[in-house]
């Protein structure tokens, strides 16, 4: 999965911008959203597609990451999920938005990002159809 295809594709129809970060191993920041087009509002972005939880060290070395940018706004995405510890965390500090796997499909289907739509057609017997008149 191509993390920045799909952050661009869902800002296709929109005024913000995104780019990947270049980062070294250490940096704990995989892209940058622009809110606006001057790059005046920005939303610095982490993303681990994960097998187990994360705990409150990834999050605490992706706000020091955060703080090295003086960033007022960051979000880490995960496929799985967040130890009770990390959302004690995340909701200790301000401007960082968690996204579980769950919430991530929610808004994925929500605003149909990597994901298809399929009306089904399911008839449904008319039963006044089969009432004999009297």
């Amino acid at each position: 999965m191509d993390k920045r295809r799909d952050i661009k594709n869902s800002n296709r129809d929109s005024t913000n911008d995104y780019r990947h970060h270049q980062k070294s191993d250490r940096s704990h920041i995989d892209g940058v959203i622009s809110l606006d087009k001057l790059g005046l509002e920005k939303v610095y972005v982490q993303a681990k597609r994960w097998q187990g939880s994360l705990g409150r060290p990834d999050l605490q070395a992706f706000y020091g990451a955060l703080a090295g940018q003086r960033a007022k706004r960051g979000v880490f995405i995960t496929t799985s999920s967040f130890t009770q510890q990390a959302l004690e965390f995340a909701n200790s500090v301000e401007g960082m938005v968690l996204i579980d796997g769950s919430r991530l499909v929610n808004l994925m289907i929500d605003h149909e990002v990597g994901v298809t739509s399929k009306t089904i057609h399911m008839p449904k017997v008319d039963g006044d159809y089969f009432d004999e008149e009297a």
